[in-house]
């Protein structure tokens, strides 16, 4: 498949992730933010009647096959899979939470990483909304991305299968890693080449 983003380090597929992860080779790390399955459950204040929001009770209406994350981490050393909590996958002795430190009544306080490693497990206190307002409905901080990929090591490309806005690729250029993002969404896909043609953020 053609790329729709590639620098020579980073590379972006506009496409379904069932079709485009078999064509893919072995990567150090997958990290990974899927849908979680939320649906008509979205509610909110005012940020609530931001169209982005009503896009997301669409595609965020039920969690992808287990079989597809069961696919993706098999193509990886090291997975990290935000929302792992409402999937059935293996028992994980390593979690990742994110403790958002601003509290809001209809969200949640903290969100959960399920991993493959067998190690201590690690939570990040952090604002949800640091870097300005988001660009795609579930996009997390890139510190929290950032935070994600120096935990995990190793030197291999990163995988990011539902890439939404790009923070997993952005994250991996300011660090100087290879990675791959697929999105199905053409609209999502631009705004994370434009990120990715943007200089170094931190």
């Amino acid at each position: 498949m053609t790329p729709y983003y590639e620098d020579g380090a980073l590379t972006i597929y506009h496409g379904d992730c069932r079709e485009i992860l078999p064509t893919l080779e072995p990567v150090g790390l997958l990290l990974a933010d899927p849908p979680y399955g939320h649906g008509d459950r979205w509610s909110g204040g005012t940020w609530a009647a931001d169209p982005m929001y009503a896009e997301a009770k669409v595609w965020d209406a039920a969690p992808v096959d287990l079989d597809l994350l069961t696919q993706a981490i098999a193509l990886a050393d090291t997975s990290i899979i935000w929302g792992g909590n409402y999937y059935a996958l293996p028992p994980s002795r390593c979690w990742l939470a994110w403790d958002k430190a601003s509290k809001m009544a209809t969200m949640a306080d903290f969100e959960l990483a399920w991993t493959s490693r067998d190690a201590p497990s690690k939570s990040m206190r952090l604002g949800r909304n640091p870097d300005g307002k988001r660009s795609h409905p579930t996009q997390k901080p890139l510190a929290l991305i950032t935070w994600c990929i120096q935990w995990a090591g190793g030197e291999g490309a990163i995988l990011d299968p539902f890439m939404g806005s790009g923070t997993t690729l952005r994250a991996a250029k300011n660090l100087g890693r290879r990675a791959i993002g697929i999105e199905l969404s053409e609209k999502y896909c631009e705004i994370a080449a434009t990120r990715m043609a943007q200089g170094v953020l931190f």
